[in-house]
């Protein structure tokens, strides 16, 4: 009991910090920063690299298709060799809602060496930059095909980045919340996130901590090219935080948020849609190191497990310096988290709930890396894809 107490004590310290010292992660307040329209709206090109989409292009596309926007702008669809139908729903989308103009573009297998996403990627841009006779746009908004934007989204993101001088705008969609499942893990994957690159943190101009939301990313043109994007970055698995890496590492000002009008339409109803979903990746963001996954494991633990077993198991051994740190350590960890259930609209009754929520990622990254060491890992439609030391 000794030691859990210690535990329970080190857990109510850590979380004294995660609240004050952690660039207020919790706080759900950064939203797009003042904007004004510019003298003149520069031409924008979007992006959007799709493989199987049918089943949410419907939704997606023509709220793309339908930008108000007041300058000129294309949208480039990418097919990444689609089995569904993907293309030729698109342009039949196209035609049945008229709005800005739509390309299908086929860049066929990616090169070795590339992920999926950002060969198509690579094949948008690159047509992007040479299809119109006025020359280069001056942004690109990369958007994944799951992701619905009002109408005035395009307009309200070009705004930000110019009056702001960003390189790189980009938005953390809302992603769906609708079964059982979705509202125990989808939030708490935004709070994780947000922990791991506090959002102010990053729109520091001096900061040094970067990330993006790949669902969501307004770039410009000329700083994509001076980092070298997306050949600097072709074999990543996660290609939002390693863009936003490059655009800061070229000198580039990035700002990241929470998105209002942006939302994730792609449904996970399941656990096991959601397990797939976090594990295809979280042991690439520990950069396929067993210490750093050693210390995850351990650092989940006691942050997030150690509090309510210290709590209860003080309780019924009369331990109350054991229960009261414990008790104190899970209080803290519901109350940051309360931010993030309103931002999603959920019940408070889910913030306690947050260390069974820990847990299961806990599982899920410990399935990532069985999964990597099995040739497995990184797996996403059909492709699976090694470490790059690996390819």
């Amino acid at each position: 009991m000794g030691l859990l107490t210690a535990a329970a004590v080190a857990a109510v310290a850590v979380w004294l910090w995660l609240t004050l010292g952690q660039g207020m992660f919790w706080r759900t307040d950064v939203t797009l920063p003042a904007r004004t329209a510019p003298a003149r709206w520069p031409r924008v090109a979007v992006v959007v690299p799709a493989r199987d989409e049918a089943a949410v292009l419907p939704r997606s596309l023509p709220s793309l298709l339908a930008q108000d926007y007041p300058g000129e702008a294309e949208v480039y669809l990418v097919d990444d060799g689609s089995t569904d139908g993907t293309g030729e729903l698109a342009l039949r989308l196209a035609r049945e809602q008229p709005g800005l103009p739509l390309t299908v573009l086929h860049p066929g297998d990616p090169a070795p060496g590339w992920t999926g996403k950002l060969w198509a990627l690579r094949h948008g841009i690159a047509y992007a930059r040479t299809a119109h006779p006025a020359g280069e746009p001056e942004y690109l908004l990369l958007t994944d095909a799951d992701i619905a934007h009002e109408p005035d989204s395009l307009r309200e993101l070009v705004a930000a980045a110019a009056s702001g001088g960003f390189d790189l705008v980009s938005q953390m969609a809302r992603l769906r919340v609708a079964s059982f499942w979705e509202r125990l893990v989808v939030p708490a994957f935004v709070y994780f996130f947000a922990q791991l690159y506090p959002f102010r943190r990053i729109n520091r101009p001096s900061g040094r901590t970067a990330a993006a939301a790949g669902g969501c990313v307004l770039l410009r043109t000329t700083t994509a090219v001076r980092a070298g994007l997306p050949e600097s970055i072709r074999q990543a698995v996660i290609d939002d935080v390693s863009l936003a890496r490059a655009v800061r590492g070229c000198g580039g000002r990035i700002w990241l948020g929470l998105a209002e009008r942006v939302d994730s339409i792609r449904p996970y109803p399941g656990l096991k849609d959601l397990w797939r979903m976090v594990a295809r990746s979280a042991y690439a963001q520990l950069r396929h190191q067993p210490l750093l996954l050693a210390g995850t494991v351990a650092g989940l633990t006691l942050v997030y497990l150690v509090p309510p077993v210290a709590l209860f198991a003080g309780l019924a051994a009369h331990r109350p310096a054991a229960a009261w740190a414990g008790g104190a350590a899970w209080l803290l960890m519901a109350g940051t988290y309360l931010p993030m259930l309103r931002h999603y609209r959920q019940p408070a009754a889910l913030a306690p709930l947050l260390p069974l929520t820990a847990f299961l990622y806990l599982l899920m990254t410990v399935d990532s890396a069985v999964q990597h060491y099995r040739g497995r890992g990184a797996a996403w439609k059909g492709r699976t894809y090694a470490r790059p030391s690996d390819a």
